[in-house]
């Protein structure tokens, strides 16, 4: 018996060790291809990270919803990919201030690396009278509002002028803070950007939606996918 006990001891031990570094690995920003950034600047923004529940997790997730769609629950500040049955990747996002919310199913329409940014008019008249002057576009980096990847959400063919972007600004992460475009933390949206591909089905959960309109359970932390992988 004290044998057994032993080994379930050391066995505990061992797991526990492996849960620590595969959330030190899962949490670790991945080499990324892209413009040159002084260290520094990276590791600024690096330790202005949100909250830890916002981090990229996997989740035991029930929905009826097809593996490979997104579902991004605004209240939540939450984006789904689902992996599979009964499991999905939890990402933390940022979404839209008050009056800028909103819901519906879009798709990929097209994706961009390092994309440049093309503030709408209406939204440099807008920032033109607090006195801010939006450029007509900015050029990718790591100063543009689009951040790493940008996945452009188009409806019917055409493009809805919202996006699931990086930022330049991880803190917003967990926070109403856009103008309706679903914000990820830079090396979160690139993780995202190599599995959602053109065509992928969004589900956006916000203002006008309703209950039972999409059926989702998000179960919490799969433990044994995040220490073992899959």
């Amino acid at each position: 018996m004290k044998r057994n006990a032993t080994r379930l001891v050391a066995l505990a031990v061992a797991a526990a060790a492996l849960f620590a570094a595969a959330n030190a690995l899962a949490f670790t920003p991945a080499d990324r291809s892209g413009p040159t950034v002084d260290s520094d600047v990276v590791l600024a923004a690096y330790e202005k990270r949100p909250a830890k529940k916002y981090w990229r997790t996997k989740v035991r997730f029930r929905t009826d919803e097809a593996p490979g769609t997104v579902i991004v629950d605004t209240n939540s500040k939450y984006l789904y990919y689902i992996d599979g049955p009964n499991r999905a990747t939890r990402y933390g996002i940022g979404v839209g201030r008050d009056g800028f919310g909103w819901s519906g199913v879009v798709k990929v329409g097209r994706k961009a690396e390092w994309p440049a940014w093309t503030p709408p008019p209406e939204m440099r008249v807008r920032e033109r009278a607090k006195g801010r002057i939006l450029p007509i576009t900015q050029p990718g980096g790591i100063d543009n509002p689009l951040g790493a990847r940008a996945l452009y959400l188009y409806k019917g063919g055409r493009d809805t002028i919202f996006r699931i972007h990086g930022t330049n600004q991880p803190w917003t992460i967990g926070q109403n803070m856009s103008s309706g475009c679903i914000r990820m933390m830079n090396e979160d949206v690139e993780h995202l950007y190599d599995r959602a591909g053109i065509g992928t089905k969004v589900i956006v959960i916000g203002p006008g939606s309703k209950p039972g309109d999409t059926y989702f359970d998000d179960r919490g932390v799969d433990i044994f996918r995040q220490i073992f992988g899959g």
